[in-house]
């Protein structure tokens, strides 16, 4: 969405900032040996004290209130109380509502427990590069740029980044226009950020896989090639200058 008044920008930051405090909530409470259910039905609660609708499920009808994806699951991951948390997995809680008639989106991926497996350099990469790819957006800066800065800075790192996810437009529904703020440098976009306009910015960095492949639930996704994914999120106001973080509340940057 393009922000056009003060009430659209108070909108927008209310249920960011609700998004932001049930990821950052939900990331601590994650503990080993509990369910992926049992975690997902804790960040409803806090959704609802807020009167948030969960948005994966209100857009796509997606079961449960949170995508939470654990190890060689990259995205979409469906919570259960079949699965349960173990030492030094690779957890990715993704976060999106809808309050108002607006809608946020933020995510995270960390390590459970104790790092056993040394999945944190991953983690850290994927920090990292979200950080430098928001600095690096402001007003008339090409998409496609960003997602070339994003994939080189992984590779430097040893990393790969997944080419069939991206970041994308939010506001006044889950998924706007730009649909594709991809992670490497498509060369027929010549779209460009605009002023005022509200943006999810996500990292997708991998081990080994380049492409996302759904699985036969039909939300669960997993790389190609196997591996590790990370993912992180901020949903942003684009200005002239340094963009404004809505969901800096979720402690991705702690």
């Amino acid at each position: 969405m393009l922000i056009k008044n003060e009430s659209e920008l108070v909108g927008i930051k209310k249920i960011s900032e609700v998004v932001a405090i049930t990821l950052k909530k939900m990331c601590e409470y994650a503990k080993v040996g509990m369910s992926t259910k049992e975690l997902d039905d804790f960040g409803a609660e806090i959704l609802k004290s807020y009167g948030a609708k969960s948005a994966p499920y209100a857009t796509y009808k997606f079961p449960g209130w949170a995508c939470i994806s654990i190890d060689k699951e990259f995205c979409h991951g469906i919570p259960s109380d079949k699965r349960i948390l173990r030492e030094g997995e690779l957890i990715n809680i993704d976060v999106s509502a809808e309050l108002g008639g607006y809608y946020s989106d933020n995510g995270c991926s960390f390590v459970v427990g104790e790092d056993i497996h040394n999945h944190q350099p991953l983690v850290n990469a994927s920090k990292e590069i979200l950080k430098i790819a928001i600095e690096h957006i402001k007003e008339g800066v090409r998409i496609a740029d960003i997602g070339e800065m994003i994939e080189k800075e992984s590779k430097k790192r040893g990393y790969k980044v997944i080419k069939n996810l991206a970041g994308h437009g939010v506001g006044r529904r889950l998924h706007e226009p730009p649909h594709e703020i991809l992670n490497y440098k498509n060369r027929l976009n010549f779209d460009k950020f605009k002023k005022n306009s509200v943006v999810a910015i996500e990292t997708f960095i991998s081990t080994h896989s380049t492409i996302a492949e759904t699985l036969s639930d039909g939300w669960t996704m997993v790389g190609n090639k196997g591996g590790y994914m990370t993912q992180h999120e901020h949903t942003i106001v684009v200005t002239d200058g340094a963009p404004l973080i809505l969901t800096t509340g979720n402690g991705v940057w702690d």
